[in-house]
C-alpha cells in the first residue's frame, strides 16, 4: 500500500496517535501521479512505516537526462557552491509533487508562468519587467511577447558575463534580432523595418563588440533589459529627452559638453525638435566619423546632418531659425568644395563646434564676433580681424549685403544685354548669309571667280599664342564651373574616378591661369617689340568707322539697306572679342590672384572684399564663356561663309573667296599692293635708262 496514496493516514508511533494529511501539494494531479513515492525517493524503504525523518534527496535527472536540461548542472542555477548546495534547485522552479506539463498549459498562460516563477527570487527585476512594454504586452496576452526564458534560456541560464550566454555582450543582438526581424508578427508590431533593424551588425558599436570590446553598446546598453520601453514613453531611456544621458553612459564627456549646447540646453527646456545624438549619428547604424558611409563624416556633416534642420521651413517658422544658411554654405568655396570632393575644407561642424555648439551671442563660442579670427585661423593660419569682416553666411544675389548684390546684379544685367545683343545679332546675320549661300548655289546669283591663292591671316607664332590661349582657356572654363557646379554629371563622373580628383581640379586651373597670363604678357610683348605685332595691334584699335559698319551690317541683315559694309583686316566682330578678351583677362588675372592666395588677401581686403572678387570672378567666367560660345564660335564654325569650320587658326591662311566674304577691304589693299610690287619689278626693265 502507498503511504501517501489515501486522502488520510493515521498511524501510531511509540504509543502516540499521528494523523498525517495525505496529497498536501497535488501530488494526485501532478505529471507524475502515474509514479510511486520510491521512483524518485530512491532508497526508501516501503516497509519502514512511518520512514525516517530524512530521506535521500530526490535526483531528477536521473530520470530528465535529454538535451533539454543536459545544460543545467553548468547553468548559473545548477552550479553548486562551496556548501554544495545548488542556486536554485528543480523544485524551485517546478515545485515538488504538484509538476505540471508545460504542454498542458496554454502558451499565454506558460508565459506568465515562466514569469511567476522567475518572480519568486527575482521580485526586483519582475516588478521592473512587468512596467516594461514586454511585461505589458505579455499581461495583455499579445502573442510574441517575451517571457523570462525566451532571452535568458530555461535549463541553461548563463550569467551574461559568462562566454555563449545568450544575453552576452556577442549573442545579445542576435538574440533580440531573433524576434525582431526574425518573427513577422513581432516585426509587424513594432514598426521599424528590417533593413533598420539589422543596420545595428553594420555599426561602430557592433563592430567593438565583435572585436571583444565588452564595453561598446548592445540593445540593452540603450533600451534597456528588463525595463525596456518604446521611444514615445517618457520614461524610456531613448525618449528624446533621455537619449543624451543613454549615450552619456559611455560618454559622459561629451555628454557634458552636449547639455550646455545650445541643442541640449532647448531640448532640456521642452523643444522636442531640437537635435539630439540620434539625430546626427542615427540610431542602429552608428559609423565611425572617419567612415565615408557616416553621417557626421567630413563630407557629409553639413548636407546629411546640419541641413534637414536649418533648411527647413518649418522649423524656421516656428522658431525664427535662418532658414537660408546651408543655401549659403553651399554656395561658398567650403560647400561648393565639400560637393566636390574635398575632405578637408571646412564644413559646419569646423566653425560651430560639434557637441558644443553655442549661439554667437555667447561669449564662449567659437563664432562670437571676438572668437572668429581664432576659429579661422585654424584653416587659415594668420588670420587677423580683417579676415571675419563681412557676412559669413551670404548669397550674392540676395540683398543680404549691399555691395555684392549690386555687383552680381550689374553683371547679370550685362550678361543677359551683351550675350542677348550677340545672339540677336548672330541671328539675323545666320538668316542673311544661309539665304545668300543658297542663291549662290541654285545660281539666283553669280559667283566673282576666286582664284585658288592664299592669303596669310596669322603667322605661325601668332598661331601658337592663340593656341596656348585656347588650351588654357578651355581647361579654366572646364576646372572652374567643376568647382562651381559640383554635382553635374560630367563633373560627378570625373570626380568619382578618384578621391584626389578635386585636388587635380585646383592644380590643372591653377596651371592652367598661370599658362593664360604667360601667353598674355608675351602677346603684350609681341605687340609692341616686332614689325608685325605693331601692325596688328594699329589694326586692332577700334574706330568710329567700326560702330558704322556694325550699324550698316545689322541694317543689311534686317533688310533695310542692299549694300553691305566693306569690311577690313579686323572689323568690329574681330575688334570687339580682342578688346573683350584683353579686359576678361585684367578681371580674371586679378580676381583669380586674389582668390588663390586668399589668406593674405582677406587679411587685406577684408573678407567682404574678397567676396567681391570671388563675385566678379565667377561672373566674369560666365561672360567670356558665353561670349566665346555665342560670338567666337558662330563666326568661326557656324557662320555659313566658313562652314564646317575657319582654318586659319591651324593653316594661318584663308583663300581668297573667304576674303572677299568677310575682308574684301583687306583684299582689295593686298590686290593694290600686289600690284604695285608687279609694277615695281617690271620698272627697271621697260626703262632704257
Amino acid at each position: 500500500m502507498m503511504c501517501h496514496g489515501e486522502s488520510s493516514l493515521t498511524m501510531v508511533k511509540k504509543g502516540k496517535t499521528i494523523s498525517i494529511s495525505v496529497d498536501p501539494a497535488g501530488f494526485s494531479k501532478s505529471a507524475h501521479a502515474e509514479l510511486g513515492c520510491i521512483t524518485c525517493h530512491e532508497g526508501l524503504d516501503a516497509t519502514a512505516i512511518p520512514h525516517a525523518s530524512k530521506i535521500r534527496p530526490v535526483d531528477c535527472l536521473s530520470c530528465h537526462d535529454g538535451e533539454r536540461i543536459a545544460g543545467y548542472t553548468e547553468s548559473v542555477h545548477g552550479r553548486r557552491n562551496k556548501s554544495g548546495r545548488s542556486a536554485a534547485s528543480c523544485s524551485d522552479c517546478h515545485t515538488t509533487h504538484a509538476i505540471q506539463k508545460v504542454s498542458d498549459k496554454e502558451p499565454s498562460s506558460r508565459k506568465i508562468y515562466d514569469e511567476q516563477v522567475c518572480g519568486r527570487c527575482h521580485s526586483s527585476v519582475q516588478e521592473r519587467y512587468l512596467l516594461s512594454d514586454h511585461g505589458v504586452a505579455l499581461m495583455a496576452g499579445i502573442k510574441g511577447a517575451p517571457t523570462c526564458t525566451d532571452c535568458h534560456g530555461e535549463h541553461t541560464v548563463q550569467s551574461p558575463f559568462e562566454e555563449g550566454s545568450p544575453t552576452g555582450k556577442d549573442n545579445e543582438a542576435a538574440m533580440c534580432l531573433s524576434c525582431h526581424l526574425d518573427k513577422p508578427e513581432i516585426r509587424a508590431l513594432v514598426g521599424p523595418s528590417a533593413g533598420f533593424l539589422s543596420s545595428y551588425e553594420n555599426s561602430v558599436h557592433s563592430q567593438a563588440v565583435k572585436q571583444g570590446n565588452v564595453g561598446a553598446a548592445t540593445c540593452s546598453d540603450c533600451h534597456g533589459s528588463h525595463e525596456m520601453k518604446k521611444g514615445s514613453n517618457p520614461a524610456s531611456k531613448v525618449a528624446r529627452r533621455n537619449i543624451a544621458s543613454t549615450c552619456g553612459q559611455c560618454h559622459g564627456d561629451i555628454q557634458r559638453l552636449y547639455e550646455r549646447s545650445i541643442h541640449g540646453t532647448t531640448l532640456a527646456a521642452g523643444v522636442t525638435a531640437s537635435a539630439t545624438c540620434t539625430d546626427c549619428h542615427g540610431e542602429h547604424n552608428i559609423l565611425s566619423p572617419k567612415d565615408v558611409r557616416s553621417p557626421v563624416a567630413a563630407a557629409n556633416v553639413s548636407a546629411k546632418v546640419c541641413s534637414p534642420c536649418h533648411s527647413s521651413v518649418k522649423l524656421s517658422e516656428k522658431y525664427g531659425l535662418a532658414s537660408d544658411r546651408f543655401a549659403s554654405f553651399e554656395d561658398s568655396y567650403h560647400g561648393l568644395a565639400g560637393r566636390a570632393g574635398s575632405v578637408e575644407v571646412a564644413n559646419c561642424a569646423s566653425c560651430h563646434g560639434f557637441h558644443d555648439i553655442l549661439p554667437s551671442t555667447d561669449p564662449a563660442s567659437r563664432i562670437n564676433k571676438a572668437n572668429l579670427a581664432t576659429t579661422c585661423g585654424k584653416c587659415h593660419p594668420g588670420a587677423s580681424e580683417n579676415f571675419t569682416k563681412g557676412e559669413v553666411h551670404v548669397i550674392a544675389t540676395t540683398k543680404d549685403e549691399s555691395l555684392l548684390y549690386f555687383v552680381s546684379t550689374f553683371y547679370i544685367i550685362l550678361i543677359v544685354v551683351t550675350i542677348g545683343g550677340m545672339a540677336f545679332h548672330n541671328f539675323f546675320d545666320f538668316i542673311k548669309k544661309s539665304r545668300q549661300q543658297l542663291a549662290y548655289r541654285r545660281g539666283h546669283i553669280p559667283r566673282h571667280p576666286a582664284s585658288h591663292r592664299l592669303y596669310l591671316r596669322m603667322t605661325l607664332n601668332e598661331r601658337m599664342q592663340h593656341g596656348l590661349l585656347l588650351v588654357s582657356f578651355v581647361l579654366l572654363v572646364f576646372t572652374g564651373f567643376a568647382l562651381r557646379f559640383p554635382d553635374a554629371w560630367w563633373v560627378v563622373s570625373i570626380r568619382d574616378l578618384s578621391p584626389w580628383m578635386f585636388d587635380l581640379r585646383g592644380i590643372v586651373h591653377r596651371i592652367s591661369g598661370v599658362l593664360l597670363i604667360a601667353v598674355s604678357l608675351y602677346h603684350v610683348w609681341y605687340l609692341f617689340a616686332t614689325p608685325r605685332g605693331r601692325q596688328l595691334f594699329r589694326d586692332l584699335l577700334p574706330f568710329r568707322k567700326d560702330l558704322s559698319d556694325a550699324i550698316g551690317v545689322m541694317r543689311f541683315n534686317l533688310g533695310l539697306t542692299k549694300k553691305k559694309p566693306l569690311l577690313g583686316r579686323f572689323s568690329y566682330v574681330e575688334k570687339s572679342e580682342y578688346w573683350a578678351l584683353v579686359w576678361g583677362t585684367i578681371v580674371m588675372a586679378v580676381t583669380g590672384f586674389i582668390l588663390w592666395f586668399d589668406n593674405t588677401f582677406l587679411n587685406l581686403l577684408t573678407k567682404l572684399g574678397w567676396d567681391v572678387a570671388r563675385t566678379v570672378h565667377y561672373y566674369e567666367a560666365w561672360l567670356a564663356t558665353l561670349a566665346i560660345l555665342v560670338w567666337h564660335l558662330y563666326f568661326v564654325i557656324f557662320n555659313p561663309h566658313t562652314y564646317p569650320i575657319n582654318l586659319a587658326f591651324w593653316k594661318g591662311t584663308l583663300t581668297e573667296e573667304e576674303m572677299e566674304e568677310e575682308h574684301p577691304l583687306e583684299l582689295e589693299a593686298l590686290r593694290q599692293q600686289s600690284n604695285e610690287h608687279a609694277d615695281n619689278r617690271a620698272t627697271p626693265a621697260d626703262n632704257p635708262l
